[in-house]
């Protein structure tokens, strides 16, 4: 089976077409970071408009792979932006109707957590997810791909979130996870102890508001006997990820869960891989997660969990909807099984 994944919930265009379910053929992402880089963080309009003028160069390169037409379209429904989410499904529904073939629906903070199947790496059932964002950051057991339950969740601000609301404060430029990430790696992590938010809670669930809003007072307040920039950065990404991997490893061992798979587009930071795969080795748990570029929004994800849902007798009719609040491990709405 050859299926065309799409993926336009924020601000990347893309699509891929996967074979089987485990063969990659293409994998095109088209970005908008230069755009939003003057603002600082994504602007929804200017992101609905991008993806109107990239998706069909796009979809033309990630096909020119194939001499066949694909037995099925797989499409972010959300969560997302809605301007951008209806790009994708308007033009998924085109295809599907022209090419007679079905369609399926994905939600892609789910698509996150099944990213390593890319690459054959893909956990069996139960594992733990750790899927971080700039728009998301959650813990989830996922036991199939309609048995996934929350364990915790941001009750704020996502990680990539803070990170560039934090490169911003500092004039580092956006995206800021990658500009922190990089500054941190040659700083001192104990220059400033930031608060640990919600590390001794008792639950599962993050805060990261608490910590940028602590980073900027403590700018204000130190003005020119603050550190160097590489300490703050170095000293904010360890109180940030100190949490992170304290409740994923508490997850895991609450729910007997030895595998754990992290995505997302903050999964390509160094320092959340690299200590995430201390503390999983000092459990004795398994840390998978995927290539870089399977971390950030793709559609090849899609593709990848798509297949896996028509497999399982989902399919999305062509009046299908977006829900750009689509909750991880909720019914689809429009989107039905069947047999």
């Amino acid at each position: 089976m050859l299926v065309l994944g799409i993926e336009t919930s924020c601000d990347e265009s893309s699509a891929a077409l996967l074979r089987d379910g485990e063969v990659l053929l293409s994998n095109v992402v088209a970005s908008q970071v230069d755009l939003h880089s003057e603002y600082g963080g994504v602007v929804p309009e200017v992101a609905a408009r991008a993806h109107l003028e990239a998706i069909v160069p796009v979809l033309e390169e990630a096909l020119r792979v194939a001499a066949e037409r694909p037995d099925l379209v797989a499409v972010t429904v959300g969560p997302g932006l809605v301007g951008s989410l209806i790009v994708g499904i308007s033009v998924a529904k085109g295809l599907a109707w022209s090419w007679d073939v079905p369609m399926v629906g994905v939600n892609h903070v789910e698509a996150h957590a099944f990213a390593p199947a890319l690459e054959g790496r893909l956990p069996e059932y139960p594992f733990l997810a750790l899927v971080v964002s700039g728009g998301h950051t959650l813990l989830a057991e996922i036991s199939g791909i309609d048995d996934i339950e929350i364990l915790g969740q941001t009750l704020d601000d996502a990680l990539g979130e803070a990170y560039d609301k934090v490169a911003k404060y500092l004039d580092l430029g956006y995206p800021g996870g990658p500009i922190i990430d990089r500054l941190a790696a040659v700083g001192n992590p104990r220059a400033v102890e930031f608060p640990r938010a919600m590390i001794s809670s008792g639950d599962l669930n993050f805060s990261l508001s608490g910590l940028k809003t602590a980073v900027i007072r403590y700018m204000m307040k130190a003005g020119a006997q603050a550190p160097g920039i590489e300490d703050i950065a170095a000293s904010f990404q360890a109180a940030a990820l100190e949490v992170i991997v304290r409740k994923t490893i508490k997850a895991a061992e609450e729910r007997g869960l030895r595998d754990v798979v992290l995505g997302g587009g903050v999964a390509c930071n160094t320092a959340l891989r690299a200590s995430l795969a201390d503390a999983c080795e000092a459990e004795g748990l398994s840390l998978v997660y995927p290539s870089p570029v399977l971390c950030t929004d793709n559609a090849a994800m899609i593709a990848a969990l798509g297949y896996r849902r028509f497999q399982a007798g989902y399919r999305s009719g062509l009046r299908q909807d977006v829900f750009p609040n689509q909750g991880t491990g909720e019914p689809i709405a429009g989107t039905g099984k069947i047999g």
